[in-house]
């Protein structure tokens, strides 16, 4: 996962609260730092994600996949 799928993943999950969520949620599954602390840290975006699901009880059939862009089409 890259941070821009990242971005659009939290994005589409979480709304107009994606801002408040990355940045005010403390995750533990990341050192007990936001998503945006563990981010600029360098921790993988993919885990990130995965910590921030945990946190907030995103459903499984929810939390693999997302992010990604539409294929192009020929």
């Amino acid at each position: 996962m890259r941070r821009s799928e990242f971005q659009r993943a939290v994005d589409a999950e979480f709304g107009v609260r994606a801002p408040f969520v990355i940045g005010d949620l403390i995750l533990g599954g990341v050192g007990c730092r936001s998503a945006r602390q563990a981010l600029d840290e360098g921790v993988a975006p993919r885990d990130v994600w995965l910590a921030l699901c945990a946190e907030m009880d995103v459903p499984e059939s929810r939390r693999h996949g997302v992010g990604r862009m539409d294929p192009p089409r020929r």
